[in-house]
């Protein structure tokens, strides 16, 4: 389906394989997922909700808590390409775009494509790789393209990375530069199950078992049917003043060094296009931009006390700014 159809077609139901709505195929894809990750509802539908706005995922969270099995599940979940990248420290950039090898019986470089080239790309544990192999991802997230020898390559469509990486305090990771980060369009965590949860876990046959009985829901073309189909998502004057006031007021908040990016401004409207499609709407609401506020711009900001950057300090400080900002011509509860 092309864009100009998909232009003709905004305002009425869309469509996607077994005549099922967006939303419709987004609870399907979250209801798969959720047989391996039991307790992290919101966390599953931002990830879900980050492939529809042709986003990249980084899941950042302790050992243990699930963050590749959600990769692998998102994956199993769309009948399209998955490749798995273990970083590591001894990883060559070459190991993640592929390299150029010279035939001799042609007596021409034949390109061998890596793990990059695949619709979704899982890399465990971004931050244990050293910087030059995390530059390696940048054109491809940035462009859908990488560029080995001086040829440029383009990856398939539609394409998403699910990186996960462990907090920085802990030993053997080193931090992904600012310019790395803004390439994520969310940032989410997991944490711990409740008690109830976990106790579920302990009744199943183990994740690995899960993984294998997840089947597909959804395909590329439903992906790239609803990726298109959020571009058209109605995003009234008004909400774009409110991005416009919460960027500024991130630029002079006495807490932060480093304030919102017009990239950043950008990524946030474009994710809650992609929320209100995916819950039955063709238009974006105030509520659709405070419920992703925390995973897209948490980590495009920087705090001023060093210490003091934790993903909760870092919360905290998102929840001032939508506290402090209101939406023009909407008037705020209790004025």
């Amino acid at each position: 389906m092309t864009l100009p159809e998909m232009s003709e077609q905004s305002g009425r139901p869309l469509e996607c394989s077994g005549g099922r709505t967006a939303a419709q195929v987004f609870e399907d894809v979250v209801s798969n997922i959720e047989q391996v990750i039991r307790g992290n509802a919101h966390s599953v539908r931002l990830a879900v909700t980050c492939f529809v706005a042709a986003g990249h995922l980084l899941i950042e969270d302790v050992p243990g808590v699930g963050k590749t099995s959600l990769g692998r599940a998102l994956a199993a979940s769309v009948d399209c390409t998955d490749r798995r990248i273990q970083f590591t420290s001894d990883l060559l950039p070459s190991d993640v775009t592929g390299v150029s090898i010279f035939d001799r019986r042609t007596s021409t470089f034949e390109f061998r494509p890596g793990p990059i080239f695949a619709n979704i790309v899982l890399g465990d544990e971004i931050n244990r790789t050293p910087p030059k192999t995390q530059s390696a991802l940048l054109e491809a997230m940035e462009e859908r393209q990488v560029t080995v020898d001086g040829n440029t390559y383009e990856l398939p469509s539609p394409f998403m990375v699910v990186a996960t990486q462990n907090p920085h305090e802990h030993d053997g990771t080193y931090p992904l530069p600012v310019s790395q980060l803004d390439r994520f369009l969310m940032r989410i965590h997991l944490g711990y199950p409740d008690p109830a949860d976990e106790m579920g876990l302990l009744l199943t046959h183990g994740s690995e078992e899960l993984l294998r009985e997840v089947k597909p829901v959804a395909t590329p073309d439903d992906i790239t049917t609803m990726m298109l189909a959020a571009r058209h998502v109605h995003c009234s004057s008004s909400l774009q003043r409110y991005l416009v006031d919460l960027a500024n007021a991130s630029r002079v908040h006495p807490a932060i060094s480093l304030g919102m990016s017009p990239r950043a401004t950008l990524a946030l409207q474009r994710a809650a296009r992609a929320w209100a499609l995916l819950h039955g709407r063709d238009f974006v609401l105030p509520d659709d931009v405070k419920a992703l506020a925390s995973s897209v711009i948490g980590h495009r900001i920087e705090l001023r006390s060093s210490r003091s950057s934790s993903r909760e300090q870092i919360a905290t400080v998102v929840e001032d700014l939508l506290g402090k900002v209101s939406v023009i011509g909407t008037a705020r509860p209790g004025a």
